[in-house]
């Protein structure tokens, strides 16, 4: 029994990648999110779990969403609307954000294949300190609320209050999320299949020759 959570935005533009700005614009960046949020939603279908959901802020889910749960994200901080989710959903978890398209199951394998009785959580740390995955047995949004957010000891934190909190944490590999140009050309070399690449490297190509 698994429920896996994508964490995701409204692809509206000057609301999603806008570090992305320039050399894109935002509307350009709005549609390299999308493709972004569609490769993950398909790698999570491709994932055995009892239910997949997406976290929303917005009001216009993409089509790509279809078969998922929609839960609204509440109001609040980042660590507030990462708390609520955990809260929300009973039974493990596994959350993970729109802007890995990159993933694959070996990313999740030790997870996947068997889930320890010694292992509490798992925890997929971002290479720029952040994180881009947190699997919980008995999810508890308690631990993720009033850990700082989008700063480079962000993923040092939050893996030290899963420990202070008494969970037994099991890492999952590295990944890059996508935050700034540099990233994205990261990622689509990693994963040139992606809609994500194929969308983001065309947009770029199309700067360049202007």
């Amino acid at each position: 029994m698994l429920t896996i959570v994508v964490i995701a935005k409204e692809c509206i533009p000057g609301r999603v990648k806008t570090r992305l700005h320039p050399p894109l614009t935002l509307a350009q960046a709005a549609e390299v999110a999308a493709a972004s949020l569609d490769d993950t939603l398909e790698f999570v279908r491709s994932l055995p779990a009892t239910r997949r959901v997406i976290a929303f802020a917005g009001t216009r889910p993409p089509r790509s969403a279809r078969g998922f749960d929609i839960i609204p994200q509440v109001e609040g901080d980042l660590d507030v609307r990462l708390g609520a989710i955990f809260d929300e959903i009973d039974g493990p978890m596994l959350l993970i954000g729109m802007d890995t398209p990159q993933l694959t199951r070996a990313h999740l394998e030790p997870m996947l294949s068997e889930w320890p009785d010694d292992i509490d959580a798992w925890f997929g740390p971002a290479s720029d300190g952040g994180w881009w995955g947190l699997a919980m047995r008995d999810p508890d949004g308690s631990v993720l609320r009033g850990v700082p957010t989008s700063r480079d000891d962000t993923g040092a934190l939050q893996l030290a209050a899963l420990r202070l909190a008494g969970h037994r944490v099991g890492l999952l590999a590295e990944a890059n999320d996508i935050d700034t140009v540099d990233d994205a050309f990261d990622v689509a070399a990693l994963a040139p299949q992606t809609r994500f690449a194929s969308t983001f490297l065309a947009l770029t190509a199309a700067v360049d020759a202007a």
